[in-house]
């Protein structure tokens, strides 16, 4: 899968799937994201209490599934029967949540898929080694990348595996400025992932003339696509795909 944008458009990466229209980061985002005809699809991963590399963003489930408890406290045989899809809607009851090896299976080579290393509660533990490994034992390693804003997580998977793509994550406005100028790129990374109001023409330009891209997140309404697009960044992150297309492929 390229990760190299278009002719016509950045690249299309769809945030925790198409988590407009369907519950995020589950397989019926990841899908309809890929229906919708998005390039990619961005996603979150974690290790569970017995150490599985659960797709899920917030460290506890309350938000999204049936269930209540930290992911990191809960072994894979209580996470896997949570229904993660109910929330959103009667239609995905009973929607799971899916471990990182199922959507590889699926997806893998069929689009990019961005990996958020999200040990942001646990930075010493093994998950950044454990995706690595994953990658390579599946053959994947040109159709992921790897992001996180979390930039050790980088040098970890740099000194593992250097062929694996890896993009750093920005805060955003004052937050995340060191990280984007001189100090991030001490972090070996391939791409620059910043807030798309904090992009300049410049930045894009300079990253470029470095060999670095710029995907950016997460931008939704037309104007901003529109503007990303003229900045001429790399990707894209965004909620709704087909509005995302939409604009970015009208002249």
């Amino acid at each position: 899968m390229s990760t190299t944008t278009s002719n016509h458009h950045p690249l299309i990466i769809a945030h925790r799937g198409a988590s407009a229209f369907a519950p995020e980061n589950t397989m019926a985002a990841f899908r309809l994201a890929k229906e919708l005809g998005a390039e990619g699809i961005e996603l979150d991963v974690m290790l569970s209490a017995d150490q599985k590399l659960v797709v899920h963003h917030d460290n506890s489930v309350n938000r999204t599934t049936d269930g209540k408890g930290k992911v990191a406290e809960m072994t894979w045989d209580e996470l896997k029967d949570l229904d993660a899809g109910s929330k959103f809607g009667e239609e995905f009851s009973g929607e799971p949540l899916p471990l990182l090896e199922q959507v590889f299976e699926e997806l893998g080579r069929k689009l990019l898929i961005n990996v958020e290393l999200k040990n942001y509660a646990s930075p010493r533990d093994r998950l950044t080694e454990m995706v690595v490994d994953l990658v390579k034992r599946m053959e994947l390693e040109e159709s992921v990348l790897l992001s996180s804003f979390n930039a050790k997580n980088l040098l970890r998977a740099y000194r593992a595996a250097p062929e694996i793509r890896r993009g750093l994550l920005t805060l955003p406005g004052l937050a995340g400025s060191l990280y984007r100028g001189w100090y991030g790129k001490r972090f070996q990374y391939d791409a620059l992932h910043p807030h798309y109001p904090d992009v300049r023409p410049k930045m894009v330009e300079k990253l470029h003339k470095h060999g670095k891209q710029i995907n950016v997140w997460t931008v939704d309404e037309p104007e901003d696509l529109r503007r990303m697009k003229a900045y001429q960044v790399d990707s894209v992150i965004c909620n709704d795909p087909a509005q995302a297309r939409q604009v970015l492929e009208t002249p």
